[in-house]
């Protein structure tokens, strides 16, 4: 069940990045996936995340029209697109798959989490 994200770095403020979520297939098939975060000394918070099919996504009002989530079920990978990336963005972020096809923004509702990758933004 383990999931591993990667694709984090340090980029400067208005850059871009790619993470990547990649879990067997019995993890990621029929469940949502989310994206979370967790800043130095700040709680974890919901970033983004997508139904099974991919029909439905939700976003933190936060990164709103600057960040996308995405899957390759093919592949058994789910993406996040992060662009206009700014210093307040730094963080570790985690994926998690949910054990359902909808999931929604409270980290209560997965299951199964991933390490993290650093994203660390300079002004």
């Amino acid at each position: 069940v383990q999931l591993q994200a990667s694709g984090g770095g340090l980029v400067q403020a208005g850059g871009s990045l790619r993470l990547s979520c990649a879990a067997p297939k019995r993890t990621f098939s029929n469940n949502a996936v989310g994206w979370f975060r967790q800043g130095p000394q700040k709680d974890r918070e919901f970033v983004a995340s997508i139904s099974w099919r991919g029909e439905n996504t939700l976003y933190a009002d936060s990164v709103k029209g600057r960040f996308a989530i995405s899957r390759d079920n093919a592949k058994n990978t789910v993406y996040l697109q992060m662009n206009n990336l700014k210093p307040e963005d730094t963080s570790v972020y985690y994926c998690a798959s949910a054990r359902r096809p909808y999931s929604g923004s409270s980290s209560l509702d997965y299951n199964y989490w991933g390490q993290g990758t650093q994203v660390t933004v300079s002004s």
